[in-house]
């Protein structure tokens, strides 16, 4: 008999979560009172959105994300609905655009300035009419660009493309008829040709959201569904729910085969919703109470026994909702890997909790950053609807990288963020790397950047790194912030080496060419 160890080796598995400072929480935040069992937070490198309490209608906030501490009671808000603001969610390849959903029966789609608010956002950029009840969840589709995904107490779930001209769109593009009651979770697999649906009539559906038709569903008598999430490319969907006992439950299941769960384990006796959230890069799995303060986390693998349960990150201060900031965003000369911002409506607060593997090496550590999702959409809405399927493109977190930023698309742009659009070229299918294309980009950016630099007095010529000015920057506070200037300008010292290496060649091979021209005419 073979003796089989009962831990695994890992590199995630001393994983810990560290909760921010107070200065570096969000303040005086009028969090929502309503009950539904959304996140109502949403989060990217640029901004913080969260649902507010607002008389007469919905509204949420938008907060840049480095305006920390004590918010102004009289900050302005996000207020067209009519009615409770039900879910938001920041477009995945803009920053500047967000989407929201009502009890009004309506989805609108706005545009934030690249600047502090001054005043009431009211009127939305496009406004989405089409559901019979409130709209209670929304979801971007996470490779095409501008197709959006809502879901209504009507039953059903509308598919919008955005790649329209009109503000008010009365016709969605496909309407998903296939449930019986309010679909209470949505999710999409990597390249979003699946959508996994879970529903109040407790059953589990995977479907084909252009054809509309189910491919798989199931349902199991002692699990009752609230949430669902596909666990990336590992042809396996994770869903959260409750016991016949009621006590709080996990399931795992085989997305081609929903009749019995591959896994099923219960947790505790608490009532508050379970939220799953999935790192596809990382194959961790976190999972966030409603109502307490915990985040249980997990290593997905996909041989038995699949879930590896890590650890657990306890607080005594019970989160309403979760934002979750995109992996372009983390910090990762702290060996962050994945941000929770926690709303706690009893304190008024946002919260930052940072997932961080501890390592002594200063450097960059590339063996827990592999290439992640990009801000650039990998398809058209035209061609998503015709039919092609493509994986995210790929980008690459280290330090410096050009491509890791998604850029406002306003006419007015700055030198120094000209947005790079990418959603225009042809890819192979598959995850693609964009990388080595952005080669010649870069070049061409670090040239224009140095034309500016070379046109500010020599006062000022040092400011600039990594494309912001270091003066409009607070001044390091901590060991970890010093560290990540000193990280950044060395970067910056690096790349405009490289930028001087490749101008002495393009000089020698321009000697070179006259040489040979004035040989030429010699003869």
């Amino acid at each position: 008999m073979s003796w089989h160890p009962q831990y695994r080796s890992s590199k995630f598995r001393h994983v810990y979560g560290k909760a921010a400072s107070k200065d570096k929480c969000y303040d005086c935040v009028p969090i929502t009172h309503n009950i539904n069992d959304n996140h109502f937070c949403a989060v990217n490198p640029s901004f913080i959105a969260v649902v507010t309490e607002c008389v007469g209608g919905g509204a949420f906030l938008v907060i840049p994300i480095k305006q920390t501490g004590k918010l102004d009671p009289h900050y302005p808000k996000v207020c067209g609905h009519k009615g409770n603001v039900l879910d938001i969610k920041w477009n995945p390849f803009n920053d500047f655009v967000i989407a929201s959903c009502s009890e009004d029966a309506t989805v609108k789609i706005w545009d934030i300035p690249n600047q502090l608010l001054k005043r009431n956002i009211t009127t939305p950029k496009k406004e989405l009419l089409g559901h019979a009840r409130r709209v209670g969840l929304i979801e971007w589709h996470p490779t095409a660009d501008n197709i959006l995904f809502s879901s209504g107490y009507d039953y059903k779930i509308m598919i919008w493309n955005l790649d329209v001209m009109d503000t008010v769109i009365s016709n969605p593009v496909k309407i998903l008829d296939a449930h019986k009651d309010v679909v209470l979770s949505m999710s999409f697999n990597t390249d979003g040709s699946l959508l996994a649906t879970a529903c109040r009539d407790r059953k589990i559906r995977v479907i084909d959201p252009r054809a509309g038709a189910v491919l798989q569903e199931g349902s199991y008598k002692s699990h009752r569904v609230n949430k669902v999430s596909f666990l990336g490319n590992m042809k396996m969907l994770f869903s959260t729910g409750t016991s016949r006992w009621n006590n709080r439950q996990i399931a795992l299941w085989d997305q081609n085969d929903l009749s019995v769960p591959l896994l099923e384990e219960d947790l505790d006796g608490s009532s508050g919703l379970l939220f799953p959230v999935y790192d596809s890069d990382t194959h961790m799995l976190y999972v966030v109470g409603k109502g307490d303060g915990n985040i249980r986390y997990y290593e997905i693998s996909p041989e038995k026994p699949y879930l590896n349960y890590l650890m657990e990150y306890h607080s005594h201060l019970p989160q309403k909702g979760i934002g979750m900031m995109p992996k372009r965003g983390l910090d990762v000369a702290a060996c962050e890997i994945f941000r929770f911002y926690k709303l706690i409506p009893t304190k008024s607060l946002i919260e930052p909790i940072s997932m961080i593997v501890p390592r002594r090496s200063e450097s960059y550590q590339a063996d827990i950053y592999p290439p992640t999702a990009a801000a650039q959409p990998a398809l058209t809405a035209e061609e998503w609807l015709a039919g092609i399927n493509k994986g995210p493109l790929l980008v690459s977190l280290r330090p410096g990288s050009e491509t890791v930023k998604s850029q406002p698309q306003f006419p007015d742009q700055d030198p120094l963020t000209e947005a790079t659009d990418l959603s225009q070229q042809q890819e192979p299918q598959g995850r693609i790397s964009v990388e080595d294309r952005q080669k010649p980009r870069e070049i061409e950016h670090g040239r224009k950047r140095l034309k500016v630099e070379e046109s500010l007095p020599e006062n000022q010529q040092t400011c600039l790194s990594n494309g912001f000015d270091i003066f409009q920057c607070p001044p390091p506070k901590t060991e970890s912030e010093l560290l990540q200037m000193y990280y950044r300008q060395q970067e910056e010292i690096r790349r405009l080496r490289e930028l001087v290496i490749q101008r002495d060649i393009q000089i020698k091979q321009l000697s070179l060419e006259l040489r040979n021209l004035c040989l030429d005419t010699d003869d």
